[in-house]
């Protein structure tokens, strides 16, 4: 059983699927930036603006960025739920909740669309911060805007950089397996999909794994 004030939750691979969607709109663009597409392993977690600004000049920055934007919003529609996801997030007060991610604000709201659930009432994206994660700013912004001691809070991730950036922010990690092996995800707790949570309590969240 844990016990958090507020949950801070990253979308992909997380809430939603979006891993083929992902890897299909990545290798559309490093075939038309001439990218090895190798230099892609272990983007996920970060932002576009970095994974792009580590891979193409200055002056083509600007361009392939906004095309990845292009390409990754015109596939939104294919994500969809993680298993238990829109249960999950129905069982949580409202306020006691956020989604912090490192994609932009309009891809984030376009695959919470396409994948049924529910909009947060905190939405932290990379529109919203200038360090993404592995640093800890997102969280602590979704914190603050919860209104919360972000000692408090639990985050929930799937990524080495989103842990990397919840542990330093000082709170506790529930590592969700759907992208990395559980070896590689430092976590109090490990499950394989949002489905392997529960729900207890509607005060300060009380969250008992229900299965691996």
């Amino acid at each position: 059983m844990l016990t958090a004030d507020a949950l801070l939750l990253d979308l992909d691979g997380t809430l939603v699927d979006s891993s083929e969607s992902i890897v299909r709109s990545w290798l559309r663009w490093a075939a038309e930036f001439d990218v090895d597409p190798a230099r892609l392993a272990d983007s996920h977690g970060r932002t576009s603006a970095d994974i792009v600004a580590d891979l193409v000049p200055d002056t083509e920055v600007e361009h392939a960025l906004a095309r990845i934007d292009e390409l990754e919003i015109d596939d939104a529609g294919t994500v969809r739920a993680m298993p238990g996801a829109a249960e999950f997030l129905a069982a949580l007060p409202p306020s006691r909740w956020a989604i912090v991610t490192s994609g932009n604000a309009r891809l984030a709201r376009a695959r919470i669309e396409a994948a049924a659930l529910p909009g947060p009432k905190v939405l932290v994206t990379a529109d919203d911060v200038t360090r993404g994660k592995p640093d800890p700013e997102p969280f602590l912004l979704g914190a603050t805007r919860l209104d919360v001691d972000p000692r408090g809070c639990v985050v929930v991730e799937d990524a080495p950089s989103g842990i990397a950036a919840a542990r330093a922010a000082g709170m506790d990690v529930i590592a969700v397996t759907s992208t990395y092996p559980r070896e590689r995800l430092d976590a109090v707790l490990h499950v394989s999909s949002p489905a392997g949570l529960e729900v207890d309590g509607p005060g300060p969240v009380r969250l008992r794994r229900t299965r691996p």
